[in-house]
């Protein structure tokens, strides 16, 4: 009896096992329903999305802001590790040039341009742009920096660079810094 009791303990653990290793993988949520999903990252502005050297008319505090696509980076750029938006230690002295940038243009704003490498859904890339460019927002205000100041905009892949090597697509995982001119 013992034997058989034995048998039939390990018989339904097999069975067991083996219903839960076919069981129905769970489907892939609907985006509308994710972190980014309708409502959840408004600080995104798809219409504020332009091509390099053209002018576009960000929706700011005045409404009378343009963002001048012919003046790049009025700082060294802050680069990213793949999927990551913190701020890397290595990065961390060129937010020290962006703050001293704004302390000697007391009359001028900054919008921080996040980007991605062309990796992922346009959806994803979007909201990881906008958390890189609010990534080094936190942390400009936690040095000292005025946050009416700063504005952020998500690139995400629009400008990415497809094919080629790592050390190119690194290029693409940044945070530019562009003055706001005002109108």
């Amino acid at each position: 009896m013992k034997h058989f009791s034995k048998a039939l303990s390990l018989s339904l653990a097999a069975v067991a096992l083996l219903l839960s290793a076919c069981a129905k993988k769970p489907a892939r949520p609907n985006p509308s329903t994710t972190a980014m999903g309708p409502g959840l990252n408004d600080g995104i502005n798809p219409e504020a999305i332009a091509l390099p050297g053209e002018n576009i008319n960000l929706e700011g505090r005045d409404g009378n802001s343009t963002l001048d696509g012919a003046n790049l980076s009025v700082v060294e750029p802050i680069y990213f590790a793949l999927d990551r938006f913190a701020v890397a230690p290595a990065e961390r002295p060129k937010l020290q040039n962006a703050l001293k940038w704004l302390t000697e243009n007391p009359g001028k704003n900054l919008v921080l341009m996040g980007y991605c490498d062309w990796r992922g859904t346009s959806e994803y890339n979007l909201g990881l742009g906008e958390n890189r460019a609010n990534s080094v927002k936190r942390y400009l205000i936690s040095l000292g920096a005025d946050a009416t100041r700063l504005e952020t905009l998500s690139k995400g892949s629009t400008e990415a660079k497809q094919g080629g090597s790592e050390s190119e697509w690194a290029k693409d995982r940044r945070v530019d810094f562009v003055e706001l001119k005002k109108n």
